[in-house]
């Protein structure tokens, strides 16, 4: 991921997840809507239950979405079997949207490095995994790092091994790690931390609902937004905190407008702009003779503005008027350069 990937930022990661709920056809139909929603990428994760945790009775879901689950056998419901991934590959290329995936042991590297991936993304949960940071730097290839959960200090030790073995093209990712999250859980202002503090492209993993805290994070500077997306009437995993295929074009329509408007770091007046009629001009109160002076008994700003601005007003004051102007007539907007 080259950061031509991201002139036009935001730069919308669709994940999959577990969404797909078994079924590979499900999982095209969702990379085929994050294509025709808008999306920049899709995102898959790339793991067996194995990979992620020791099949115990022990590891039980004691809250949360995924209350009363056993952590291998969640795992083994939500993970996109492996023997899925070249085929999915295949199609996100087919249908020129960018793929890629999140690896969750060093064994899930090389499955990736073999599908010829581009980039990768280390999830929240893994950032402090550092052998496993290490192995994906290690590829050269682009990184983006979610950062739910960690201390600064973590996130530090978690970019000084990216950098040490060999990353040169580093993203983070702001996230906070509720499904789903709300409203009142996120700092955006962190954003800001984390650009200044390691002077990298800084993004948002948004597990809230809807767009509002992804446009306002593209306020504040974020230049990645990662959503997830599920199908429309399947109930899934992490459907409860993904955006609905049919929701994804408008997604992306109000992250693209909330980018727009801080397009231009300069002050600009908005454009076509028709009320400027309502603005005030100054008036005669009084009949006034050629050589009067101008005073606060003869003019006075009304609306609207037709003539001569209300902004010259001061500067009229006790000038000599160079016409008679009648009474309740509107100053000429040339009048100042006939007064000597």
């Amino acid at each position: 991921m080259k950061r031509n990937n991201f002139k036009k930022a935001p730069f919308f990661i669709a994940e999959i997840s577990g969404n797909h709920g078994g079924k590979i056809s499900n999982a095209k139909k969702l990379i085929y809507f994050a294509k025709k929603g808008g999306a920049n990428a899709v995102k898959l994760q790339t793991y067996t239950p194995d990979m992620m945790t020791i099949k115990s009775t022990k590891f039980k879901i004691k809250s949360g979405l995924w209350a009363n689950n056993n952590l291998w056998d969640l795992y083994e419901k939500a993970h996109t079997p492996i023997h899925w991934h070249k085929e999915l590959f295949a199609y996100a290329r087919k249908i020129k949207i960018e793929i890629f995936s999140t690896p969750f042991s060093v064994e899930a590297v090389d499955i990736l490095e073999k599908l010829n991936t581009k980039f990768y993304k280390i999830s929240s949960f893994e950032m402090n995994d550092l052998n496993l940071v290490k192995k994906v730097a290690s590829t050269r290839k682009p990184l983006i790092i979610s950062t739910g959960l960690a201390s600064l200090d973590e996130i530090s030790k978690t970019v000084k091994i990216a950098k040490k073995y060999g990353c040169k093209d580093l993203s983070l990712l702001y996230c906070v790690s509720n499904y789903p999250s709300r409203v009142t859980d996120f700092n955006l202002n962190n954003i800001e931390i984390l650009k200044r503090k390691f002077k990298c492209r800084v993004g948002l993993s948004d597990h809230s609902i809807g767009s509002e805290i992804a446009c306002m994070s593209i306020i504040k500077g974020a230049e990645i937004i990662e959503k997830h997306i599920c199908l429309n009437n399947l109930k899934t995993v992490d459907s409860k905190f993904s955006l609905k295929a049919k929701d994804i074009k408008k997604f992306k329509l109000d992250i693209s407008r909330a980018k727009d408007l801080i397009n231009n770091k300069n002050f600009v007046l908005a454009k076509n702009q028709h009320n400027k009629k309502f603005r005030r001009s100054i008036y005669a109160i009084n009949n006034i003779r050629k050589g009067q002076k101008f005073s606060e008994k003869n003019i006075k700003t009304f609306r609207p503005d037709v003539g001569l601005s209300s902004i010259h007003y001061l500067n009229l004051i006790n000038k000599k008027s160079p016409k008679f102007i009648k009474k309740y007539k509107v100053l000429e907007k040339n009048l100042l350069k006939k007064i000597n």
